[in-house]
C-alpha cells in the first residue's frame, strides 16, 4: 500500500503590512496645532530678539563716553570702592587713566547687568507666547477636532451624525456644511439600498415558500414517475439555495447597520449551540470538532451572534479534508476583548486569497461560489458584517498543512 503523501506546505505569509505604522511616541506626531505652536512662538521669539538687539545697540551706544573723561584732574586725591584706586598720592596722567578704566569697567557692568536682565524676561515672555500660540491654536482648529471625532463616527457606521458647526460663516464653517451635505446624501444612498434589499428579499420569500409546499405535495405522492421525483427534488434543492440566499442577502442588510439594542451574550454559550447544530453534519463528514469554550461576556444582538459561530463553524466543516479533519472552537477574554477562534484542518488556503474570502459569492481563486453545494456564498460576508456592527474585527489567517484560523474579537 503506497503511502499518503504529506500535504504540501503553507505558502509563506505576506511581510508587507500596507497599514500606516504606528509611532512610538504619537505625542510627537507633528500636528497642526504644534506647527501653529511652533509658528507663532518662534516669530514672536524672533522678534523679541531682535528687539533686545536693538535696545542692547542703543544703550551701548548711549553708555559709550570714549575712553577720555570730560574732565582733567591735575592735583588732589581721589578714592574709590568700585574701582582700583586708592587714595593715595598719584600722579595726574596715572589718575585719569585710572578714573577712565574705572567708568568703562562701570559702563562694561551696566551693559552686561541690562543684557542678562533681558534675557531672562525674553525667555519668560517667549514661555508665555508659546503657552499662548498653544491656547489660540486650539481655539482655532477646535472645529477641526470636531469634523475629526464626528468623521470617526461615521466612520464606525454611524451615518446618522453630523458635525452642525456653529460660529462665523468662515471656511471652517463652509467645510462643515459641505461635509454635513455629504454625510446626507451617504445616509440616503445607504439607506435606500438597505430598503431595497430587505423589500426584495421579504418579496422573494412568499414566491420561494409557495414553489416549495408545492414541490413537496407533489414528491408526497407515492404514484408519481421516477423521473418527476428525480426532477422535484432537484427543484426543490435549488429551491432550498434560493431561500438560502435571500435570507442571507437579508441578515446581510441588518448587520450593515450599528446595533442599537444590545443585550448580555456569553460567545461560549453562542459557540456551544454553533457547535450543536452542525454537529450531526461533521459526524456525517467524519470531522471532529473539539476545543474549550470559556465564558466571554459581550454586549450584542444574541441572534447575529450566533450567526457569526455558525457561519464559520459550517464552513470549517464543510471545507475540510475528505479523512481525518477536525475543527476547533474556543472562546475566551483576550487584553480586554472577547476572543472567538475557529480553525480547522483543510486545504492549502494561498495568504494572497484571504480577501477573496469575505466577499459575496467568491471563492478562492476569483471563482464563483455560487455553483457549490457547500453554501450560497453569503457567510464570512455576513460574518464580517455582524462583527463590524458590533465594533469587532474578524481576522483569517492560514494554518500550516492546510486549513484556516479565524479570529473574531469584539468589545467587552
Amino acid at each position: 500500500m503506497a503511502a499518503t503523501p504529506a500535504p504540501p506546505e503553507a505558502p509563506p505569509k505576506p511581510t508587507w503590512d500596507p497599514r500606516r505604522p504606528e509611532l512610538p511616541f504619537p505625542w510627537l506626531r507633528p500636528t497642526i496645532r504644534i506647527r501653529l505652536t511652533l509658528l507663532y512662538g518662534g516669530m514672536f521669539l524672533i522678534a523679541g530678539i531682535l528687539l533686545l538687539s536693538i535696545i542692547y545697540l542703543l544703550a551701548a551706544n548711549a553708555l559709550n563716553v570714549g575712553s577720555d573723561l570730560p574732565f582733567k584732574v591735575v592735583t588732589g586725591t581721589v578714592s574709590s570702592e568700585s574701582c582700583n584706586i586708592t587714595s593715595t598720592q598719584l600722579p595726574a596722567a596715572d589718575l585719569n587713566h585710572a578714573l577712565n578704566e574705572c567708568v568703562n569697567e562701570q559702563r562694561q557692568h551696566a551693559l552686561d547687568n541690562l543684557l542678562s536682565r533681558s534675557l531672562l524676561a525674553l525667555l519668560g515672555l517667549a514661555i508665555i507666547a508659546f503657552a499662548f500660540g498653544y491656547a489660540m491654536a486650539g481655539r482655532v482648529l477646535s472645529p477641526l477636532g470636531r469634523i475629526t471625532r464626528t468623521a470617526r463616527a461615521v466612520a464606525g457606521s454611524d451615518l446618522s451624525r453630523r458635525i452642525e458647526l456653529d460660529g462665523p460663516d468662515d471656511e471652517l464653517k463652509e467645510l462643515a456644511d459641505t461635509f454635513d451635505d455629504m454625510l446626507e446624501r451617504l445616509q440616503r444612498a445607504f439607506t435606500a439600498q438597505q430598503r431595497f434589499v430587505g423589500n426584495a428579499s421579504h418579496e422573494l420569500r412568499t414566491p420561494l415558500a409557495i414553489n416549495r409546499t408545492l414541490l413537496e405535495v407533489h414528491l408526497s405522492d407515492p404514484g408519481a414517475p421516477v423521473e418527476l421525483q428525480q426532477l422535484g427534488k432537484t427543484l426543490l434543492a435549488t429551491n432550498e439555495r434560493s431561500e438560502q440566499l435571500v435570507e442571507g442577502l437579508l441578515l446581510l442588510a441588518r448587520s450593515d447597520n450599528q446595533i442599537v439594542e444590545r443585550k448580555p451574550v456569553d460567545l461560549a454559550e453562542v459557540a456551544e449551540q454553533a457547535v450543536d447544530q452542525v454537529h450531526a453534519e461533521a459526524e456525517a463528514k467524519g470531522v471532529t470538532i473539539r476545543g474549550e469554550q470559556k465564558p466571554a461576556v459581550v454586549q450584542g444582538n444574541g441572534v447575529l451572534l450566533e450567526r457569526i459561530a455558525l457561519n464559520l463553524v459550517q464552513n470549517a466543516v464543510r471545507y475540510n479534508v475528505p479523512e481525518g479533519g477536525w475543527v476547533e472552537v474556543t472562546t475566551e477574554v483576550q487584553h480586554g476583548q472577547a476572543l472567538l477562534v475557529v480553525s480547522n484542518t483543510g486545504p492549502v488556503v494561498p495568504a494572497y486569497e484571504i480577501d477573496n474570502l469575505f466577499e459575496p459569492f467568491k471563492r478562492l481563486r476569483g471563482a464563483d461560489r455560487t455553483g457549490s453545494d457547500k453554501g450560497v456564498g453569503l457567510g464570512l460576508s455576513i460574518v464580517r458584517s455582524v462583527a463590524r456592527a458590533h465594533g469587532g474585527h474578524i481576522y483569517a489567517q492560514p494554518r500550516e498543512g492546510g486549513g484556516l484560523v479565524m479570529r473574531v474579537t469584539l468589545p467587552i
